[in-house]
């Protein structure tokens, strides 16, 4: 065995003294949630449409600016709810530049994804592109507000209207943004958020679904707790997609923490953009007029005039403990269950060369200032 661990541990790759994460959640103090626990303890209610979980729903619509919220058991469960709400069928539209879990959640309620070409300002669906993808079989349009970056909502309303789609946002990236001093998930027939950990605002996993009517809510509610409606009768093929009073105490909590996390990303943001303003093949993501953004995510892409291409400056990041990610490569459209799709072998110009550019830069709101300038010192002078 000693001789084992002898040939053995020179090989052990070298790990940087210090690792800084691409994010972290937040985690207020402990001691906070302790009297959450207690009440939880008190109730013993620990799901099914409990008293933290009612407070949360209502808490999260006034905070966010909308008339109906669903709480879900995640950002996943919130895209499979919305779909079986809307009934949806056939083809729908959708962007390769995502999470894999935007595609994943078409396909498992057996509908056909189509993937179009993204915007190069804000890595969402290109609205000239989904217009050029429609066809008679085509029944909804699945879009992403890619890194909280609003989509063009005006103009995929319009096209959604003249060819009678639905519209499903995921917005799993945009909680709090606002367009034009109006919630962005006020848009489309249903939108969806994400409370992962690694989300602005968690609630460890959870998720939830804006409904733009009490009815809608009614039957998304039904649809998370396996289609009962009242006591005895089951009216829908739900499931269990419902969040735990642990998690909704926990956003009870968070909701106390939120607007300071926002306004510590703000601050890191701007402090990214500053100091890699006109660095050579660098280009940061430009703020949005009337948009109030969230940051929830720092993406830089790394073109053609850049020293080091995007894998060379990712590696070297990370040899020096800075966790950077290339959020989102591969594209959805190219993996495995996907690349097989007609859709999948369109060209996508934009979407490709996004892929191979883009990354994601650590933060967080405890995220230190030693850290950002040694991320920005890294790219800077190698």
């Amino acid at each position: 065995m000693s001789r084992l661990r002898r040939i053995a541990t020179p090989l052990a790759p070298q790990m940087p003294a210090s690792i800084t994460h691409v994010t972290e959640p937040l985690l207020p103090p402990l001691e906070d949630f302790i009297p959450y626990l207690q009440t939880i303890w008190n109730n013993r209610w620990l799901t099914n449409n409990g008293p933290f979980h009612q407070e949360l729903e209502a808490a999260l619509a006034s905070y966010l600016g909308v008339d109906h919220l669903a709480l879900v058991s995640n950002g996943t469960a919130a895209l499979t709810v919305a779909i079986k709400a809307l009934r949806l069928s056939g083809e729908v539209i959708t962007t390769p530049f995502s999470f894999v879990a935007t595609t994943h959640a078409l396909a498992a309620e057996g509908l056909r994804p189509v993937f179009v070409d993204i915007d190069p300002a804000t890595c969402n669906l290109s609205p000239a592109a989904i217009e050029r993808a429609i066809t008679p079989a085509t029944r909804a349009i699945l879009p992403v507000h890619c890194y909280g970056h609003p989509c063009d909502v005006d103009r995929i309303q319009t096209i959604a209207e003249l060819y009678d789609l639905k519209v499903v946002y995921d917005a799993a990236h945009a909680f709090g943004v606002r367009v034009n001093n109006s919630s962005v998930l006020r848009y489309g027939d249903l939108s969806t958020l994400s409370f992962h950990a690694t989300k602005v605002f968690n609630t460890f996993e959870g998720g939830a679904i804006i409904c733009p009517d009490a009815r809608t809510k009614a039957r998304i509610d039904r649809l998370k707790n396996f289609g009962y409606a009242g006591e005895l009768e089951v009216v829908a093929t739900g499931g269990n997609y419902k969040m735990n009073e642990f998690q909704a105490a926990f956003g009870m909590l968070q909701l106390t923490h939120i607007d300071a996390a926002i306004a510590a990303r703000g601050r890191i943001a701007n402090r990214y953009r500053a100091a890699l303003a006109g660095v050579p093949g660098i280009t940061c993501f430009g703020t949005m007029a009337g948009v109030t953004a969230n940051n929830a995510y720092f993406p830089i892409l790394v073109g053609d005039e850049s020293p080091r291409d995007r894998d060379t400056l990712h590696r070297q990041l990370q040899h020096n403990g800075i966790m950077a990610r290339r959020y989102f490569c591969p594209l959805i459209s190219d993996m495995p269950m996907y690349r097989d799709l007609p859709s999948a072998r369109q060209p996508m110009p934009v979407a490709r060369r996004t892929a191979k550019q883009i990354l994601c830069l650590p933060i967080f709101p405890t995220l230190s200032e030693a850290s950002v300038d040694r991320a920005i010192e890294i790219i800077v002078d190698g």
